[in-house]
């Protein structure tokens, strides 16, 4: 259905109990909204895409907690469990679980086999897209096109609902403030940029593991450069290990490079940070009589840790914003969107907010605004633990850089 269908769409026949969510985005956040909330009686879903197909290929890994069934097992997934357990409290905890035990088999059964290992994106986005469209009765509705700001304004009635997951140029996040010179709060953005760096990834024929200490020794030949992979499981089609590594870089050097290349590239144009990467899968090679399995695949970002300083619409429907369509549509922030994390899979988080979300609305005794405060709370209490342990990835990445310093890793330290 083409977004210009829209309004033509019949929803007379849906009564009067029945509320629309509107999500925009249709990745893999998008789409796991969309399959979490397509059971919950009395609502239904208009599912809105820009892309007709996904194509997206590079390997993601889902963090094995999205498929916990006890507090134990979801807090044994996290390699930080004291923070974990400073932020959330146990009975958050419990609630949490209890909504992933009530999760439809054909959607529980998808999470089980993603955390097993590392699996393509747009296998992800197509098991999710084929599972909303294969059930029985389905209430979500598929919109394809680009979508504005505007667009979205003029889409929405009183009482809907807008979850925004288009990521992390989110198209909602800074109208969900006021606009007037009082509001002391500015943009709804906070954005902290930790470091640029190079992500690369590759597939290794052989399975393959790196702790710190194997870390720590492959990288002995690079003075300047440390390439630091991040291996921890295999891609659960074959003996193929996905290894994903961090090159840290200047801004200056971020700045000459394209945002993706290969490795011939590098090599041509960056010689010194390219031999960084050799050298360590040179001794990867070494050990393992293992070789790479296609191109080495390499993107320049920045590592943003970023969030939103109001992850709905709370604050527009508090201060009563006359005319304004967000006062009475309240917009729930769900992944990229509210939250972005420099080090590790977003996805994972996204999906994470998404379950709760549905959670929140599966419960038919709590009013919107008690949805809205509960979000924001559990948001933020996400965005701390995800501060939390970047600065501490961070830190320790800081420490194994200049590990044969003894001074500059002695000014890296605090003791006491």
């Amino acid at each position: 259905m083409a977004l210009d269908e829209l309004h033509a769409v019949e929803t007379s026949g849906l009564g009067q109990s029945t509320r629309r969510a509107h999500v925009i985005g249709a990745g893999p956040v998008g789409l796991m909204v969309a399959a979490l909330l397509q059971p919950i009686e009395g609502l239904s879903v208009v599912l809105y895409e820009k892309r007709a197909g996904y194509t997206r290929l590079r390997m993601v890994h889902l963090e094995p907690y999205l498929a916990a069934d006890s507090v134990e097992s979801y807090r044994a997934g996290h390699i930080d469990q004291d923070d974990l357990q400073a932020i959330f409290d146990h009975d958050g905890l419990e609630e949490i679980i209890g909504f992933r035990q009530t999760i439809e088999p054909d959607l529980k059964a998808l999470l089980d086999e993603w955390t097993l290992g590392f699996c393509p994106l747009n296998e992800i986005e197509d098991s999710l897209s084929l599972l909303i469209e294969s059930r029985a009765g389905s209430r979500v509705q598929r919109i394809t096109g680009v979508m504005s700001l505007e667009d979205v304004q003029a889409l929405v009635d009183p009482g809907d609902i807008v979850i925004d997951c288009t990521g992390r140029n989110s198209l909602l996040r800074d109208a969900l403030v006021p606009r007037d010179d009082e509001f002391e709060g500015g943009e709804n953005t906070v954005n902290l940029q930790v470091e640029s760096a190079l992500v690369v990834t590759f597939l290794y024929d052989k399975n393959y593991s790196c702790n710190e200490l194997c870390k720590y020794y492959k990288n002995s030949e690079n003075p300047n450069y440390k390439f630091i992979p991040s291996v921890s499981r295999t891609f659960y089609d074959d003996d193929l290990t996905c290894v994903t590594g961090i090159i840290r870089i200047t801004a200056d050097e971020a700045e000459t490079m394209p945002t993706q290349f290969h490795g011939e590239w590098l090599r041509e144009n960056f010689p010194e940070i390219a031999s960084s990467m050799d050298n360590f899968i040179a001794r990867m090679e070494s050990e393992t009589h293992g070789q790479i399995v296609g191109d080495l695949d390499i993107i320049s970002i920045p590592l943003n840790l970023y969030h939103a300083r109001n992850a709905t619409s709370r604050l527009l429907r508090e201060r009563g914003e006359s005319g304004h369509p967000f006062s009475t549509a309240p917009v729930f922030l769900v992944g990229d969107s509210a939250i972005g994390s420099p080090y590790f899979q977003s996805i994972s988080l996204g999906f994470e907010c998404a379950m709760y979300l549905a959670e929140l609305f599966s419960r038919p005794e709590l009013g919107i605004d008690e949805i809205l405060d509960l979000y924001e709370r559990y948001v933020y209490q996400q965005w701390m633990y995800v501060y939390i342990r970047s600065k501490l990835i961070k830190h320790h990445k800081d420490i194994f850089e200049v590990l044969d310093d003894k001074l500059g890793m002695l000014e890296l330290i605090r003791l006491y």
